[in-house]
């Protein structure tokens, strides 16, 4: 159960998202007669919980702006689409079709969109000018443990909705990839190896004036602005014995990562006061801020020894007050709330028959 619950955290964090790649598929929406049956004993905190994607690896998914539209990342190898692709669609009213539509290229490999404070461009990271093929995947067999890789073909591009992409906002040797940008619409922070090392980096939204914000030795990724931008939250792995820095060291050298110890950490936008939220050992990740700018949702496996379910939670700055939001048996992870915090949406495992499959669910947040 280990493994399988570690193989579908692979392909989503972040390097982790169907449809075809026409793109006219339609996905039938939960009957608000149905939403109770999604729902797990315990999870107060979701009303009218709706799921909009049904099969295949849907994941990271994010809310427009004015909160009407999702965009998310899609793989369905039975659909012919092999790997991560991104999509768009509007979100329905109850009993509609959920009605997404292919916005990336539908070449290479692409992760992590998110929407332009305008609502007519997002930006998204995508391996397309290296290959139009996916690129490989790690062999974790081999490794002998799990691993994700870290493509050096990834750059991030701005598209509009109809899938043009407009700007080419980075072209630096190595990664560069996992961005959102700041509710106030003036800067984006991002992930990069530009360095030889994963750190977080800003810009702003046309691309210039990078600055690096983070230093620390470790992998620093899936960073989030808080409500009035003046704060980041990120999940952060941090190598501190010999042995744990040469394997670090050793792994990024080939490209690769291993995700299985991560914590939550918050600082100032600029990178400054920069500090660990969570305690808890295994993967905690996912992390975004509640609407109230006050407290942070996070995904953990913490809770169980053999590292899977993934559940969401949430705690103060401090990493303490901790309350279990989800309780699937599976995973839930991506959480993001729309702009006037009365809606949520998540990528969870709950209601797939048995499959690996991951959807993507929206609820009514209940505080």
């Amino acid at each position: 159960m280990k493994r399988i619950g570690f193989l579908i955290l692979l392909g989503f964090i972040a390097f982790s998202c169907g449809q075809n790649t026409s793109g006219n598929d339609t996905q039938n929406d939960t009957s608000a007669a149905e939403s109770d049956s999604l729902l797990y004993e315990g999870e107060t905190r979701f009303k009218n919980l709706r799921q909009l994607t049904f099969g295949g690896d849907n994941a990271e998914a994010y809310f427009s702006y004015d909160g009407k539209y999702i965009v998310y990342q899609r793989a369905d190898s039975s659909n012919g689409i092999m790997c991560d692709q991104i999509w768009m669609g509007r979100i329905p009213e109850p009993g509609e079709p959920f009605q997404p539509k292919l916005i990336s290229t539908g070449t290479g490999r692409t992760t992590c969109a998110f929407f332009y404070p305008d609502g007519e461009h997002i930006i998204y990271a995508s391996t397309h000018l290296g290959s139009k093929d996916c690129p490989p995947v790690p062999d974790k067999e081999k490794a002998g443990r799990y691993i994700w890789p870290i493509y050096e073909s990834y750059d991030l591009f701005v598209a509009d909705t109809n899938g043009n992409i407009v700007k080419q906002l980075t072209n630096t040797p190595g990664y560069d990839a996992e961005a959102t940008i700041s509710p106030k619409g003036d800067k984006i922070v991002f992930t990069s190896m530009r360095n030889g090392d994963l750190d977080l980096y800003t810009m702003d939204l046309d691309g210039s004036n990078v600055k690096q914000i983070t230093n620390a030795l470790g992998y620093d990724g899936g960073a989030w602005f808080s409500p009035d931008g003046s704060k980041v939250l990120w999940r952060a792995s941090r190598p501190k014995t010999q042995e744990e820095i040469k394997d670090y060291k050793d792994l990024l050298a080939q490209g690769l990562v291993a995700p299985t110890e991560m914590e939550v950490w918050i600082a100032n936008a600029d990178g400054s006061d920069a500090r660990q939220v969570t305690d808890r050992k295994q993967a905690n990740w996912a992390p975004n801020f509640m609407p109230d700018g006050k407290r942070i949702i996070f995904c953990s496996n913490s809770e169980y020894p053999r590292g899977f379910p993934f559940n969401m939670y949430i705690t103060d700055f401090e990493g303490k007050n901790v309350t279990k939001v989800s309780r699937d048996n599976g995973f839930d992870a991506f959480p993001m709330f729309s702009t006037d915090g009365k809606k949520i949406i998540f990528s969870s495992n709950r209601n797939n028959g048995g499959t690996r499959d991951t959807n993507i669910f929206i609820a009514d947040w209940v505080e």
